[in-house]
């Protein structure tokens, strides 16, 4: 849902006798702020297209002018491994009104360390499911996994 604020007339600092525009309207941005993971995810994307442009280097240039380890940067760039259908899921997750990200990386490190899309889309959908209690990911892991404690 698309909020829009218009404001109609003529402004004062423009010349008298001619013709302007008499409505301008702007999207109201909503409230909340962007979930980690998503801006993350963005962040790897633009990284990606940074070293395939040849503007940086490799990866650990990448992580030195960021400040991070190589560690932390292989992190991020692991969410590329995800299917595009969950990248795009990601990219679209509601805004954080307040309170804590119901998904963080901690709980798409596993699922993006799965090679099969298929598993990863199945994973993905008991993730969304517990958002309530992300946590519980890691024994449902284990289970689509066909893996016991």
């Amino acid at each position: 849902m698309t909020n829009q604020l218009c404001i109609e007339g003529r402004p004062d600092f423009l010349k008298p006798g001619r013709r302007y525009r008499t409505e301008i309207c702007t999207v109201l941005v909503e409230e909340g702020r962007v979930p980690r993971v998503a801006r993350l995810l963005a962040l790897a994307l633009r990284f990606e297209q940074l070293v395939h442009q040849g503007r940086v280097k490799d990866y650990s240039s990448l992580a030195r002018l960021g400040h991070v380890s190589r560690a932390r940067l292989s992190q991020i760039m692991n969410l590329l491994l995800l299917a595009p259908d969950i990248q795009e899921g990601i990219l679209f997750l509601p805004r954080i009104r307040k309170g804590r990200d119901p998904i963080r990386m901690a709980h798409l490190q596993p699922i993006a360390l799965t090679w099969d899309w298929k598993k990863q889309r199945q994973l993905w959908a008991v993730l969304k499911s517990n958002r309530q209690e992300p946590w519980k990911i890691s024994d449902n892991y284990l289970e689509v996994q066909g893996k016991s404690r």
